[in-house]
């Protein structure tokens, strides 16, 4: 199951360094709750390599404006406690998100 990421433990998952993913997503959001298996998935695939987690945009609110959410879903990709320039918006395969966790893993 995917790590369930909130306004009170966000900084304190991305500053401890470990590569970070972190899907934006609402329950309203038809392709968020597609990808949610995928998520999941991914989670257990890659557990102990990368911290992968959801952030539910209708009851946190203060990481998605930090960093502009606007569409949904939004994954955003962290590492050594800094933001990568990794950004992915819209509906999602699981190999593109595969894709995308194994270059912030080489990074």
């Amino acid at each position: 199951m995917a790590f369930t990421f909130t306004d009170a433990n966000t900084e304190e998952i991305i500053n401890s360094g470990k590569p970070v993913m972190i899907d934006f997503w609402a329950t309203w959001c038809g392709p968020c709750m597609s990808m949610a298996p995928i998520i999941d998935e991914l989670s257990q695939e890659y557990e102990g390599q990368v911290v992968i987690g959801k952030y539910n945009v209708e009851e946190e609110s203060d990481l998605s404006a930090q960093f502009r959410i606007t569409s949904l879903p939004t994954i955003l990709f962290f590492k050594n406690g800094k933001k990568a320039d990794l950004r992915l918006a819209g509906s999602q395969t699981k190999s593109s998100l595969k894709e995308a966790i194994d270059k912030l893993l080489s990074l």
